[in-house]
């Protein structure tokens, strides 16, 4: 199965899409919003803000499924 690199993460703040493209080497722990100016961190038990906040999964934990 492939890894999908893009996601729409959405600030739970002020509700912005932001269309980004993951890394797939680490879990981002942080990420500015640029229309609030909220910095963003994971959920509680979440490995990154994308896990969080975003319409799919980081990369490595895709990967992750992928291999389990």
């Amino acid at each position: 199965m492939s890894i999908q690199r893009e996601a729409v993460l959405t600030c739970p703040v002020c509700h912005a899409d932001h269309h980004e493209t993951m890394p797939t080497d680490y879990c981002q722990f942080f990420y500015e919003c640029s229309e609030c100016h909220t910095q963003l961190r994971p959920a509680p038990g979440d490995c990154c803000v994308y896990c969080s906040y975003a319409n799919v999964e980081c990369p490595p934990k895709q990967q992750e499924k992928n291999r389990g």
